[in-house]
């Protein structure tokens, strides 16, 4: 007799309400199925693998203990929620994830009513359930809000003014710290398990609780002197914490990979919890998967890979990426000069300094995710004549703009600032674009800022860097690999506030920015082929404008055309301003800025975002066509 195939219980489970209905013992058995699903999609997508496979369990339990989405389940950053999607109706679209048209790796409000908060940046999900519990209390609705946050992100002093402000508030706010690298007291088993099922139990609270209603006629101070004396009674049994410090309530650590651990816990806290509440989770990045497990940084971002062996695809580079040719670049510089200190915000490897960590240890600092404090730290190193590398992408140096104004751009303080990341970054879509940079760094008094068209453009603006003290520089790059052109020996010092002439013709003008560099070149050729004799020159610096040059420019061509990889108010609008107030539109010259459009560019292949945006070959020749009031007629292969 044949037996029947088995029916995953994943497929049954469509919704957290499906979920519901799923009886404690099975749970395993669904994280397996959670787990395996969410390897396969990912071995076909590339994304963020080992926060997801750490956090099935603690995915699930919370779904099933709690009433999402009317209850508020926020994950920070958001690299951990592919589970989460898996549960909440997405299952069937999750192979799309990072994908042109597919689903956003990160939350998102517009995909789900599941995600009640959009995040790729971190440190945000305190603050953004705060509010929320706020505004649920001021709205009269009793509704749990869960904020899911990694050790990581706890490094960001946002985190610390959200719990400061949610303990001052006494507000119904469940937050869940997800630990999977630093623990400092790990769950030793069964007693902890005890204990923490002891401490988020009714009678625990029901004394807090009773101490606060007893003194409610004897105002604050004696309430929060007996509230304490509880917490430390307490602490005496479970250990007292920096939490309990600020006005939350601390269990904890318990295991994350355990049913039998999470369920009772959530549903003590679902129960009894009236102010807000903080569970220490202890769980394992790459969980399940014996590749993610043994690898250093668990999987935490991967290209497609082999699922049995674990092997990534790794397309074979034609020319080394951006991000290492700077990472050697200021090795190389540190070489000579003992001055150069780096300092990243929790991405040494993503921004090249990895490299500076090895060689100079002493001299590389990681921050943690603290942007703001990075930059201020910088500037400190700077007074004390050192010449600090501050490497921020450009989407995170967004986090610190104050202090680059306040503390380095108004002191006139020579930092260093190195942006990776700059323009269209593909799968991780609008939120980690570089989009902004330009804008907001070119407005600054005293402030150089460079972007390198190729890899060996990078080696002179990181050796420019090095020898530029009369205040802060910045230089941009991209993601990715250069251009494939020769790599000097070591960098060159290139004049401040110089461009160059790289093609020379006499009709059209292209002046680039940046990248676009290569395409301006390509749809040169096109615009030769249609008779269209043109120039091409490279920038270099969008503050100091080169005003020679753009003087140059528009006096000796009919078309000038800016081309630029970053957002409206950067690099063209310079040039625009210059050539209004040097009269030298008054006479006929056209011109044209493309820069990024006006709109979040939802993820794609960076190449197809480009084409989209209308800055590749065929939109350069289309605008130069344009301009000239031109149709485009058998016009290479921009035609």
């Amino acid at each position: 007799m044949t037996s029947l195939p088995v029916t995953p219980l994943l497929d049954t489970v469509k919704l957290p309400a499906d979920l519901r209905k799923v009886d404690d013992r099975d749970l395993p058995k669904l994280a397996r199925e959670v787990r395996d699903e969410m390897i396969d999609a990912v071995s076909k997508t590339g994304g963020h693998l080992g926060a997801g496979l750490g956090v099935v369990e603690l995915t699930i339990a919370i779904h099933k203990v709690f009433n999402t989405p009317d209850d508020r389940l926020i994950f920070d950053v958001g690299h951990q929620c592919y589970p989460h999607k898996i549960l909440t109706g997405r299952r069937d679209r999750i192979r799309t994830l990072r994908q042109e048209d597919g689903l956003s790796g990160f939350t998102r409000r517009a995909e789900s009513e599941y995600d009640p908060f959009g995040a790729a940046h971190s440190s945000t999900s305190i603050s953004a359930g705060l509010g929320m519990a706020v505004g649920a209390e001021l709205a009269g609705k009793k509704r749990n809000v869960i904020s899911v946050i990694g050790d990581g992100s706890m490094s960001a002093g946002m985190a610390f003014e959200a719990l400061n402000n949610a303990g001052a508030l006494d507000a119904r706010l469940i937050v869940i710290l997800n630990d999977n690298d630093m623990s400092i007291a790990p769950p030793t088993g069964a007693m902890s398990a005890y204990l923490a099922r002891l401490a988020s139990g009714r009678a625990y609270m029901g004394v807090r609780e009773m101490g606060k209603k007893l003194t409610g006629y004897l105002g604050r101070s004696v309430d929060r002197a007996i509230t304490r004396a509880v917490e430390h009674a307490r602490g005496y049994v479970t250990g007292g914490t920096m939490f309990e410090e600020l006005g939350f309530y601390h269990i904890g650590p318990i295991d994350g990979h355990s049913f039998d651990h999470l369920l009772p816990v959530l549903r003590n806290v679902r129960d009894n919890a009236h102010g807000p509440v903080l569970i220490h989770v202890v769980t394992q990045k790459g969980k399940g998967y014996p590749p993610a497990e043994a690898a250093a940084d668990k999987y935490h971002g991967v290209n497609k890979f082999d699922v049995i062996t674990g092997a990534q695809a790794k397309a074979k580079p034609n020319a080394p990426s951006y991000t290492s040719v700077f990472g050697d670049a200021l090795v190389q510089e540190a070489g000579f000069d003992d001055k150069i200190v780096s300092i990243t915000a929790a991405m040494p490897d993503g921004t090249g300094l990895g490299k500076m960590l090895k060689a100079y240890p002493s001299r590389t600092f990681d921050v943690g995710i603290a942007e703001q404090h990075a930059v201020t730290f910088a500037a400190g190193l700077a007074t004390e004549g050192f010449k600090p590398f501050c490497a921020i992408y450009s989407t995170f140096l967004q986090r610190g703009y104050d202090q680059v104004v306040h503390d380095v751009a108004i002191q006139g303080l020579p930092v260093r600032f190195p942006i990776d990341r700059a323009g269209f970054v593909g799968a991780d879509g609008p939120t980690h674009a570089g989009s902004f940079d330009t804008t907001f760094l070119a407005t600054l008094p005293n402030m150089v800022v460079m972007a390198a068209a190729d890899e060996a453009e990078l080696k002179h603006m990181v050796r420019t860097a090095v020898a530029y003290d009369d205040g802060p520089i910045s230089f941009r790059y991209p993601r990715g690999e250069g251009v494939g052109v020769e790599l000097p020996e070591r960098g060159e010092i290139l004049q401040i506030g110089k461009g160059r002439i790289v093609k020379e013709g006499s009709k059209v003008a292209l002046l680039s920015f940046g990248t676009r560099l290569k395409d301006c070149l390509l749809a040169a050729e096109d615009l030769e082929a249609a008779g269209l004799s043109t120039t091409v020159a490279d920038a270099r610096f969008a503050k100091p404008l080169d005003h020679d040059l753009i003087r140059q420019l528009a006096r000796h061509h009919e078309v000038l055309i800016t081309i630029e990889e970053g957002a409206i108010g950067g690099f063209g609008s310079h040039v625009l301003q210059f050539l209004a107030t040097e009269g030298l539109i008054d006479h006929g010259l056209k011109v044209r800025s493309m820069v990024l459009p006006d709109i979040w560019m939802e993820q794609a292949s960076p190449d197809v975002m480009y084409a989209k945006a209308g800055l590749d070959r065929a939109g350069i020749v289309k605008t130069v066509f344009g301009a000239l009031g031109k149709t485009m007629i058998g016009v290479g292969a921009a035609g």
